[in-house]
């Protein structure tokens, strides 16, 4: 049987070996006799690596002794590709054979590969096998341990109406009609080739950048790769590190992220000439690491960003630091039992003692249950009461998750008591499955408003349901009538022209808009934004 190579590389700290990098591991790409036609054997990444060399489909398969192979110490396994496989699961793509290598506490990503091992343990998955590989060539799929096994109901009628099964399996109905058709029938023709030039032509047709963050957003400098500035005081940095997730959610605005295509991907590559662009604009007071997941990232990567942070002197007007992540959810135990833990958790203390810098865990959560295990909470109490940070919550509101009042209420409510802060309800925003879980606007102002008036006052530090379109964050404020007519009352709670923040506006009212271009303005006036969304000039005020 023909094998190729792979590259074994060992984690490293400022160049030395660590002491638990003491062990070699030989791993294998064993090829196929023949070319398999079932679901799990289309990965498009793979496949489209395959079909370049001319070789059938293959599978990763791990050739060691697993009472010597020391997990711990290796970093990753490089393929003579681009492909990167991370024996800690980080992006466990295609990697057969390694996940019951690993010790129970340590993260191991459930890959599109692995789906069939997660049935056997949970048979009301088995019928929705096929749906869910099948779905999953166009929609990236990934599921941690902790989120299959703690949070979804497995014993529900029907899973598939679990919001917690609907929120990382995904399925065929998030495509329209005709999406779904030609991917079946590229399926059923077994033609890889084909195969993969059906998926990237439905993912083109997904809007995987919207909103103007690659033509809008990003400054025009060679080496910020990984940098977005659309709103004056903020700049976003996407770290290389952290541009995968424990587990990814069906309805991820970033989903090209994912997908393996560099073209579609923001990935900083290192943080020094991050810094150099922020000396240059004194404006920045906040920097948003976000991804993917900054969480991901092992402390001594997150460091590269945050070390320097812990100086005063360094950068002086950055005074905020917010770290998007979805680790609360999917795995807390990287605040608690990770083998870098304690290491993340110092770092961000020092970023707010040292550094005197605000630490903001902006963490998407979604639904109560998220924040009911005790994982979550020792790894909150850790967040709050070690590391000195504040957490803040934000999700959109999802058609068949968390559309309704009583479940918005109640995550609020649960968030107050655990010490965080309410910050947004967000819409679906108009990429990937935006048409599978969006929920009107009127509707979505409805449930915010209703789960309001069932919250005390410490919760009103929530905005929304807010709109992050191509002007900017736009909230609907209210549903009014003026004049005999229905309005949507809005107002931009950021916008790229400064001058419309808070700023009232109103549309007409219709029952079915999900997203700012669905709007239309009253007679005799205009919206505040031009065709191509953005910001027209700003009118007199009127005091």
């Amino acid at each position: 049987m023909n094998s190729d190579k792979i590259l074994l590389r060992k984690n490293t700290t400022h160049g030395n070996l660590t002491s638990r990098s003491k062990c070699l591991a030989f791993a294998a790409f064993n090829l196929s006799a023949s070319y398999s036609h079932r679901v799990d054997a289309f990965t498009p990444s793979a496949l489209r690596r395959n079909s370049a060399m001319g070789c059938p489909s293959r599978i990763l398969k791990v050739v060691t002794d697993p009472t010597t192979l020391d997990v711990d110490g290796i970093a990753e396994v490089k393929n003579n590709g681009n492909d990167v496989f991370n024996f800690a699961g980080a992006n466990n793509i295609a990697t057969n054979g390694l996940l019951d290598l690993q010790p129970t506490e340590r993260y191991k990503a459930i890959s599109l590969q692995a789906v069939d091992k997660v049935a056997e343990r949970n048979p009301a998955l088995v019928p929705h096998l096929y749906d869910v590989k099948l779905a999953g060539m166009v929609f990236p799929f990934k599921a941690s341990p902790y989120y299959v096994d703690e949070l979804i109901d497995w014993d529900r009628e029907d899973v598939k109406n679990d919001p917690f099964y609907r929120l990382v399996f995904p399925t065929l109905d998030m495509l329209n009609d005709d999406h779904r058709a030609m991917l079946e029938a590229a399926h059923a023709e077994g033609d890889p080739k084909n195969l993969i030039r059906v998926v990237d032509e439905i993912r083109a047709d997904l809007n995987p950048h919207p909103a103007g963050q690659k033509g809008l957003n990003a400054p025009k400098e060679d080496s910020l790769t990984g940098v977005q500035h659309k709103y004056s005081e903020t700049v976003l940095v996407f770290p290389a590190a952290g541009q995968t997730c424990h587990a990814y959610c069906t309805y991820c605005f970033r989903w090209a992220q994912f997908i393996g295509d560099d073209e579609l991907r923001f990935a900083q590559k290192e943080a020094n000439s991050l810094f150099d662009y922020l000396a240059k604009h004194e404006e920045v007071s906040d920097i948003l690491m976000t991804g993917g997941d900054p969480m991901v990232m092992k402390t001594k990567s997150l460091a590269q960003y945050l070390e320097p942070l812990t100086d005063p002197n360094f950068l002086p007007h950055i005074k905020n630091i917010r770290i998007g992540t979805r680790s609360l959810s999917f795995w807390p135990q990287r605040f608690t039992t990770d083998a870098d833990a304690d290491e993340v958790i110092d770092l961000l203390r020092r970023v707010r003692e040292e550094g005197g810098r605000h630490i903001a865990i902006m963490a998407h959560l979604s639904h109560a249950r998220e924040l009911s295990t005790p994982k979550v909470k020792q790894a909150i109490n850790r967040i709050q009461k070690e590391a000195f940070a504040t957490i803040r919550s934000q999700s959109p509101v999802m058609r068949g998750i968390n559309d309704s009042a009583e479940v918005w209420a109640e995550k609020w409510r649960t968030e107050v008591s655990l010490g965080i802060i309410p910050y947004y309800m967000f819409m679906a925003r108009d990429t990937g499955a935006q048409k599978f879980f969006d929920v009107p606007m009127a509707k979505a102002h409805k449930i915010f408003s209703d789960a309001l008036r069932n919250c005390s006052g410490l919760i009103r530090t929530v905005r929304g349901p807010s709109m992050s379109c191509t002007p900017g964050k736009v909230e609907v404020t209210g549903v009014e009538e003026i004049m005999g007519q229905k309005v949507f009352v809005l107002r931009f709670l950021q916008c790229r022209d400064e001058e419309w923040i808070g700023r009232p506006f109103f549309a007409k009212y219709d029952d079915k808009a999900v997203w700012f271009d669905d709007l239309e303005p009253l007679p005799g006036m205009e919206l505040p934004w031009d065709e191509s969304g953005l910001p027209r000039p700003v009118p007199p005020t009127v005091y």
